[in-house]
């Protein structure tokens, strides 16, 4: 089992985030920036989009259960992780 997950935030040019998970962030962000077929659906047309984040998650569990929680957060939270006011390392 790989524990080489990472969490990742991508901005939109609307200044929305969008939250994902990957073993390979750089090759992920490419795909969103290509967009179809394999980008996500959500961010298609919102570019440009910057790589605004990215933090080593564990393994695959860890890292589904944090992008859960992640995307469930507030705005202001998830400006305060990409801050580095928030060690995703601390979280459960």
């Amino acid at each position: 089992m790989s524990d080489n997950w990472y969490l990742y935030l991508v901005r939109t040019a609307g200044d929305a985030l969008y939250t994902g998970i990957s073993t390979d962030v750089e090759r992920r962000f490419a795909e969103h920036q290509a967009g179809a077929p394999r980008g996500a659906r959500s961010l298609r047309g919102k570019g440009p989009l910057s790589l605004v984040y990215q933090g080593h998650a564990g393994d695959r569990r860890r890292a589904s259960r944090l992008e859960w929680h992640i995307k469930r957060w507030p705005r202001s939270r998830k400006d305060a992780l990409i801050r580095g006011e928030i060690d995703l390392a601390q979280l459960p």
